[in-house]
């Protein structure tokens, strides 16, 4: 299996205090009710390779701090991987934005981990009745930092 990617985008909201490269991956096994994205979850786009995120990463080098993983839930060892490739390679924070509920088996790749699947009747992160968590690593230590979403 590999990864895939659908598109990506600079943003400013899904990782506090980071300018992200947020990429949105496809192949989304989790269907969760009223997604806003339901193209994700057809395998298709572009595979996401070592060689493709360096050139991502490379397009907007000095603009971004993190790059947020957002979905690849059908391919969590893959993901895993990646993670890894960008910390060694780039200096960048890493994010992953999870449908599921599971840390991953080396959360020290990950500086930010999203979890969760989205439940309509509990909201989006912004909700502060949602059942999705944003963590930040800090040392070997996870910090919900949720609640930074409220206003």
């Amino acid at each position: 299996m590999s990864l895939k990617y659908y598109n990506y985008d600079i943003v400013f909201q899904e990782v506090p205090d980071e300018v992200s490269l947020a990429i949105n991956l496809t192949n989304c096994p989790n269907h969760c009710a009223d997604c806003h994205s339901p193209h994700l979850w057809e395998d298709t786009g572009t595979e996401l390779t070592f060689c493709e995120m360096d050139s991502l990463v490379a397009r907007y080098a000095g603009s971004i701090t993190c790059v947020c993983l957002m979905g690849g839930d059908a391919d969590r060892q893959s993901v895993e991987r990646m993670a890894t490739y960008i910390r060694q390679t780039t200096g960048l924070k890493v994010a992953w934005y999870s449908g599921r509920t599971v840390y991953p088996s080396n959360p020290h790749d990950f500086d930010y981990l999203k979890l969760g699947p989205f439940l309509p009747d509990k909201g989006s992160l912004r909700s502060r009745t949602t059942n999705q968590h944003l963590y930040r690593r800090e040392g070997d230590d996870w910090h919900d930092i949720t609640s930074r979403f409220w206003r």
